[in-house]
């Protein structure tokens, strides 16, 4: 029996907004790096691994979990503060 995994809808919204950032960016230059999207306030933060992505992101003022994917890679992680 084969299990098919299951986006959460978190997810989902954050992979559309990647969707939509690629439909209006060039990220060729960015194969391999490590994209943080932030669902509520719609941004996008790059750095070489998922915690200066944080980072980024938490010197924006942003403290939201962020939804983090290898550019050019179809798998993602969920990233961010704990509350």
């Amino acid at each position: 029996m084969n299990a098919t995994p299951q986006i959460p809808p978190d997810a989902t919204q954050a992979l559309e907004i990647w969707k939509e950032y690629q439909a209006h960016h060039d990220v060729s230059d960015r194969l391999g790096q490590i994209v943080g999207i932030d669902r509520i306030t719609r941004r996008v933060w790059f750095g070489k691994n998922a915690r200066a992505v944080v980072d980024a992101a938490a010197a924006d003022g942003i403290n939201n979990v962020l939804l983090c994917i290898r550019v050019g890679k179809d798998y993602y992680a969920r990233k961010g503060f704990r509350r």
